[in-house]
């Protein structure tokens, strides 16, 4: 297989995300000199005509520093309140960071509502790829002011994968305060090994990646994994790598074997289930048994209501559901073809009896394959 970092060079659309860690000292202060190193990186790519977006952590653990605290607070109105005190503090440092090197910002903040219809997804996609066309980089960030925690990303990891995914990136760096995937945690396993590429996430790599480690920080390896994930399906390469690395974003797109390369599926997505996979709000789940499971993922099946256990929330016709294994796994996300209560009734049911249970039928499947995201 030839050296797919090698291609990097060739990008002409990156998305970088930069974590909490990466912008702070463990005081909860601003890291200034990390700033700018990486703001004079991303200026540099923009003057070689790449279009860079930048995702930036850091409003909530700049909002709990303004105000003297030492973590984080747990309720949800507090760290809004500290998002919308430290959200103008750092846009107002990369703004002066990036005019030194001549660069305009837009600043963007998006919720998982903001993409959950087709429309405003379409709007979002079409309003970030004006601001790249302006030649103006934008700094995105979760809007925590006003999001409920039913509609949030989770951490900017997973927010960073969307923005590749609806932008059509040709690479995403996530910078950290790790140097990639290791096989083992690092921190307890003096032997951990890093690893320079991954070709398949598993669910043991899943499940040994639950640590967090910074107190100003939301995410960890979990989330990134579980965005690497998506991106590999998509079709989009991902960089895990450190940003204490000197010129890490040079190197890297200069094809240097920096961090773990997430490799992905060699095939690009298609439009609708691009939306369903990155942009939409879960409305409930479905879990199916191991034969729908092997048709869906071996031979590109419809989602049939035998093959259905159980089902989990109350969601309407059309709305996007995940399936789950029966381990409790999600493997796929699709548009549902009934209702949760139609679906309850019919699981297990051959189609041929979907007709006489709900005194109508409109389609054969629960999940059509052109509606349905797998996975893996």
């Amino acid at each position: 297989m030839r050296d797919m970092r090698k291609s990097f060079k060739d990008c002409r659309r990156i998305v970088v995300k930069v974590g909490t860690s990466t912008l702070t000292h463990p005081n909860g202060q601003l890291n200034l000199g990390r700033m700018e190193h990486i703001v004079r990186e991303l200026a540099d790519l923009h003057n070689q005509n790449i279009e860079v977006l930048l995702v930036s952590s850091g409003a909530i653990g700049t909002g709990a520093n303004l105000m003297g605290l030492k973590k984080v607070p747990r309720t949800l109105p507090e760290k809004q309140a500290l998002a919308a005190i430290g959200q103008g503090a750092l846009l107002h440092m990369y703004e002066k960071f990036f005019a030194e090197y001549g660069k305009t910002v837009a600043q963007v903040l998006l919720t998982r509502e903001d993409l959950d219809e087709r429309m405003r997804y379409l709007n979002a996609t079409n309003t970030l790829l004006a601001i790249l066309n302006m030649k103006v980089i934008p700094i995105i960030n979760e809007n925590d002011t006003v999001v409920v925690e039913e509609i949030k990303f989770g951490d900017n990891d997973m927010l960073s994968t969307v923005v590749a995914g609806i932008v059509d990136a040709d690479l995403l760096i996530i910078l950290s305060d790790v140097d990639g995937f290791y096989d083992m945690d690092p921190r307890t396993c003096e032997g951990a090994e890093l690893q320079s590429e991954i070709m398949e996430i598993t669910y043991n790599m899943e499940l040994n990646s639950t640590n967090r480690g910074f107190a100003f920080s939301s995410g960890g390896m979990l989330t990134k994994l579980k965005g690497a994930r998506v991106c590999m399906a998509a079709g989009i390469p991902l960089v895990i790598a450190n940003s204490s690395e000197k010129n890490v974003l040079r190197r890297i797109i200069a094809g240097e074997k920096l961090g773990t390369l997430f490799v992905p599926r060699q095939e690009k997505m298609q439009a609708r289930k691009k939306w369903i996979a990155f942009g939409t709000v879960l409305h409930g789940k479905l879990i199916i048994d191991s034969g729908a499971a092997t048709a869906l993922v071996k031979r590109g099946k419809s989602l049939l209501a035998s093959g259905v256990t159980e089902v989990e929330g109350d969601f309407e016709r059309g709305t996007v559901v995940a399936v789950l294994t029966s381990d409790g796994r999600e493997m796929a996300r699709g548009m549902a073809n009934y209702s949760a209560d139609e679906i309850r009734r019919i699981a297990g049911k051959k189609s041929g009896d979907i007709e006489r249970i709900l005194g109508g039928k409109d389609y054969d499947e629960v999940i059509h394959r052109n509606n349905l995201w797998v996975k893996c």
